[in-house]
């Protein structure tokens, strides 16, 4: 539960988000809990929207294997629909599957872009 890689465009606002992220892993294992209790699909992973806030919406992404990935996009952003914030996290995921696969990456190092 902490987080390998942070990526924010501009990279100045990089700090101010480790705390959404921090508070978005809290969130992520509530909706991972509550949907182990139910009898719901477990080959879901996508789990939408974790939270809006005034400026921001935190979307979450978990794993067969428990990886959480978090992405915040500006709440202004209207355009972004359901179906696209899913292929972000699919191509993410597969990014992420090809860097474990890398033979020359120590597993809990940071990532590198």
């Amino acid at each position: 539960n902490y987080p390998l890689y942070i990526r924010s465009v501009p990279s100045q606002n990089e700090l101010k988000f480790h705390y959404t992220v921090h508070t978005s892993l809290d969130v992520v294992e509530e909706k991972v809990s509550a949907v182990g209790k139910s009898l719901g699909d477990q080959r879901e992973l996508y789990l939408g929207l974790l939270y809006p806030t005034e400026d921001y919406k935190v979307y979450g992404y978990v794993t067969n294997s428990k990886v959480k990935f978090v992405i915040v996009v500006d709440s202004s952003n209207t355009s972004l629909r359901d179906n696209e914030i899913r292929s972000m996290f699919r191509k993410l995921h597969n990014s992420f599957t090809d860097v474990m696969c890398n033979p020359f990456y120590n597993p809990g190092d940071p990532i590198q872009s």
